[in-house]
């Protein structure tokens, strides 16, 4: 895929959109969140790390995958019911 990259797994294409690096799937304009629009999967950190996770029920891990291919685009760790972390690039 072609374009501006701004992080390992998303470009800028040349659509001024924000896309998947390996499929070029358009996520959302440049300039704006794009989270909303990928694929989410949350699982609970307890036990994921070994033992500092171990009384960790309430933390999630939330892992945002393309909806085009599946590639894991973006991690963070939120409690449940918190926003996104919004990470705006502008270019």
């Amino acid at each position: 895929m072609s374009g501006t990259r701004i992080s390992a797994t998303l470009v800028i294409d040349e659509n001024r959109a924000i896309a998947c690096a390996a499929c070029g799937y358009a996520l959302g304009p440049a300039g704006g969140p794009w989270k909303d629009a990928a694929r989410l999967d949350e699982r609970p950190m307890q036990g994921a790390g070994g033992a500092p996770y171990s009384n960790a029920e309430r933390v999630l891990l939330r892992r945002f995958l393309c909806p085009g291919c599946g590639a894991l685009l973006d991690t963070e760790c939120a409690l449940a019911g918190d926003p996104f972390l919004t990470d705006i690039v502008k270019v």
